[in-house]
């Protein structure tokens, strides 16, 4: 595989709610501020964040304004509509109508500027043919975002969003303890699509097992798929992401 054509990427949940294998509370905003220097600092370009993951896109707003022009060129911005978040509940919500996703986006834009990649998430299949979306879509290609298509977690929705010639990217989840959308990956990046590859491992549970496997082995297992796009990790440690980082690298090495 050619090393340009899968990137590192950086899941930005943590960063704005608790989430994960082992969940601990959300970093104040200074460490996190500071967690996104870090990170930009090491390499990282490719930045995944969402309405829905709680106070995330607000900070990770406040670090891109914080960057040079020419900084800001080199970042890609990925985000999403369809979940959203409740700032009383604190808890996200699912609302697929026009309005709804339409405000979203408009927000979104309002708090990280430019966005280069947008995604549906908790898609289904009735979504991914509704009106309501298409007029989304539409609106998104209106305001300048051409990098569009759906995060998926079920067989059909991915199967909808290969067929559906709309879509330049897919986001999905791949790792060796899950390893059922294989098949998708690979049709994906057959069809030229951009996938955005999700949980490499398993949300960190791969790193609790009996035997957990080597990180470089873990990201190894992925780049020997035929695709091109970005392997996402989510982590709000400076020391996890340096790990992830080198091993991402090892295994694209090796290949």
């Amino acid at each position: 595989m050619d090393s340009s054509t899968v990137q590192f990427g950086l899941g930005l949940i943590g960063i704005g709610r608790v989430w994960g294998y082992v969940p601990g509370d959300v970093p104040p905003e200074k460490d996190v501020l500071d967690f996104l220097e870090f990170a930009f600092k090491l390499g990282v370009r490719y930045f995944d964040t969402a309405p829905a993951y709680g106070s995330s896109e607000a900070r990770f707003g406040k670090f891109l304004r914080s960057l040079t022009p020419e900084e800001r060129s080199q970042t890609t911005v990925a985000t999403k509509f369809g979940e959203h978040w409740d700032t009383k509940k604190d808890a996200p919500y699912i609302d697929h109508s026009y309005a709804a996703m339409k405000a979203s986006l408009d927000q979104s834009v309002e708090r990280l500027g430019s966005i280069q990649c947008l995604q549906l998430h908790m898609t289904t299949p009735q979504v991914l043919l509704s009106d309501d979306l298409s007029r989304a879509w539409e609106y998104a290609r209106s305001i300048g975002i051409t990098l569009i298509g759906p995060s998926v977690s079920d067989p059909e929705s991915a199967r909808i969003a290969i067929a559906d010639k709309r879509y330049e990217c897919l986001q999905i989840p791949l790792s060796i303890q899950r390893q059922d959308f294989a098949q998708f990956v690979d049709q994906a990046g057959a069809r030229g699509m951009w996938v955005a590859v999700n949980g490499p491992l398993a949300r960190g549970e791969m790193l609790y097992g009996e035997k957990p496997p080597r990180l470089a082995e873990a990201f190894a297992f992925i780049l020997q798929r035929k695709f091109q796009g970005v392997i996402l990790t989510g982590t709000r440690s400076k020391a996890h992401l340096s790990d992830n980082w080198s091993a991402f690298h090892q295994a694209l090495a090796a290949l």
